[in-house]
């Protein structure tokens, strides 16, 4: 192969990468590899010239290709090395003589030559050029005399190096894009926190709903904590955001915590934060949601899930404003707007030791109680038409209409898992629909049978009792209806059977553990817990007990 077909193998592969997403050090790896095949070596090296503080020049080794590893460790001052001056000097590519009375840098340091450390005999390099300015140096070097006599290696050298300019330009130019998109990702999350929270729409016209707004219209403009109290799916998150964006911290940070998703021994870390070193893990200073809130809105999320360890140090908070992040001695004060929602009865933690009194009172300076999907008359119809419109803009159809059997079924509904129930069975109920064919032209029409609802039992008139959310109930199985007869106990006793033996199903087949069973049976854990309760249903001896 003459020299000419050899550079040409080795430069193809490089022109080839040049817009590849590899990682910079591979790329330089490459590079030098590269430059072996077409120039036979006992080493190779890319230097970048650097400027120091004491405004010396420097070369910094990025790459090496058959010297020692330290050779990566090592900064070459360029007034102490003339060899690099001359390369950086003549700009273009030059060879040393063996003989050269100038000593070689990296005499001592080629890799994998046997005996005691040996000089350098032959060498050569080239500057490379970015942009016009010198950008650094490319060398080869080798054991063996004349190793690069003649023209033709200096002549392949430069034209190699003229490549190997736009390979480590287009590594700059990649590290700067990925600087600048992180640099972006870091503005966008700030200002992700600091912007304004667009006012989130309340649907809804029922009187329940009024009486909601009005509440929220009265309290939001204050700074007094919120208890934000309601069933698991009415959308207490979207009352809290409703109450931000009408008050006079609108224009900066809503910072929302779901308190029942956190370990107990990181409780304190999410909300105060933590200093390098604070605990294991813990390798770099941390902000904690109270710093993130500062001046704006701290939203506690499943609040009554808090340890009374932490309910204690979060009143003190409350009441001075005085945080301290694990690991660091001395406070700092922060300026934060409370809201809490909860679908427990805190009242009741509080008589039941699992919540502090104090701490309650203090979060509960102003309830707010969401209503049920099933007390907003007419606000159902309302609702499944934004989750329709919603649905049919990200499924790309051109319509979609709730034909008025269906309409007739969402009405009837007792709704146990709320405005987020009806989300999901309006998402499954287009997905149903698709299956059936269609002319193109015709809008998709939901029918009652896409909504796969069947009758739920009527709530308590108490309130807070479970039966108020009895969970969400599946399709009927045929076999299990036969054999649950409900002209032998009436309805309710059937319906109450049948419950009863699905949940229990669920438990025994997840060893009575509370959350695999509720997702099998497509309920709130919360739910799955009151409806076992409300249903008398409790481990026997044998198995582990319900956690």
């Amino acid at each position: 192969m003459t020299a000419n077909a050899l550079l040409l193998n080795a430069l193809l592969p490089l022109v080839a990468e040049l817009s590849s997403q590899l990682p910079e050090t591979e790329r330089y790896r490459r590079l030098l590899a590269a430059l072996r095949t077409v120039l036979p070596a006992d080493a190779a090296a890319l230097l970048r010239c650097e400027r120091g503080a004491d405004g010396s020049d420097w070369l910094r080794p990025l790459a090496i290709d058959g010297l020692s590893p330290d050779t990566l460790g090592r900064r070459f001052r360029l007034r102490e090395h003339p060899r690099f001056a001359a390369l950086l000097a003549a700009g273009r590519a030059l060879r040393f003589p063996s003989d050269s009375p100038l000593p070689d840098p990296y005499d001592g340091l080629v890799a994998h030559h046997s005996g005691a450390p040996l000089p350098v005999h032959d060498c050569m390099g080239c500057v490379l050029q970015v942009d016009g300015q010198p950008w650094g140096l490319l060398t080869l070097d080798a054991l063996q005399p004349g190793s690069f006599a003649g023209d033709a290696p200096l002549a392949a050298l430069q034209a190699f190096s003229n490549l190997a300019a736009a390979t480590v330009a287009t590594a700059a130019r990649l590290r700067q894009l990925e600087q600048s998109v992180h640099n972006e990702r870091q503005r966008a999350e700030h200002f992700r926190r600091h912007a304004p929270l667009a006012a989130p729409r309340l649907l809804g016209h029922s009187s329940a709903m009024r009486a909601l707004q009005r509440d929220i219209a009265t309290v939001a403009a204050s700074d007094l904590a919120v208890l934000i109290t309601g069933e698991t799916g009415v959308g207490k998150e979207l009352v809290a955001q409703a109450l931000h964006a009408q008050s006079t911290r609108a224009d900066q940070a809503f910072v929302s915590i779901n308190c029942a998703a956190l370990p107990d021994q990181l409780v304190e870390s999410e909300l105060f934060g933590h200093v390098r070193g604070a605990f294991t893990g813990a390798v770099s200073d941390r902000q904690g949601k109270f710093e993130q809130a500062h001046q704006g809105t701290l939203f506690l999320d499943e609040v009554g899930e808090l340890p009374l360890a932490t309910q204690a140090k979060l009143l003190r908070v409350l009441q001075s404003g005085q945080i301290q992040r694990l690991g660091l001695d001395r406070e700092r004060t922060v300026d934060v707007r409370i809201i809490a929602a909860t679908n427990q009865d805190l009242a009741a933690a509080v008589r039941d030791g699992r919540m502090r009194a104090d701490f309650y009172h203090r979060l509960s300076v102003y309830p707010l109680q969401v209503p049920p999907l099933r007390a907003r008359e007419g606000d159902v119809l309302v609702l499944a038409g934004y989750f329709l419109e919603r649905t049919r803009s990200q499924f790309g159809l051109d319509g979609v209409r709730l034909e008025a059997a269906a309409q007739a079924a969402l009405l009837a509904h007792r709704w146990p898992g709320n405005v987020r129930e009806l989300e999901h069975c309006i998402r499954r109920a287009v997905l149903h629909a698709l299956r059936r064919p269609r002319p193109p032209t015709t809008p998709l029409g939901i029918h009652a049978q896409d909504l796969a609802l069947v009758p739920s039992s009527k709530a308590s008139t108490h309130p807070g009792d479970p039966a108020e959310d009895p969970g969400s109930l599946l399709p009927a199985d045929p076999a299990a209806s036969a054999a649950a007869d409900p002209t032998d106990t009436g309805l309710r006793q059937a319906v109450a059977r049948y419950e009863r033996q699905l949940v229990q199903q669920a438990l025994e087949a997840h060893g009575y553990r509370w959350a695999p069973a509720a997702r099998a049976l497509q309920l709130d854990r919360a739910n799955l817990q009151r409806l076992a309760k409300r249903l008398g249903l409790h481990a026997p001896g044998s198995p582990p007990p319900l956690r």
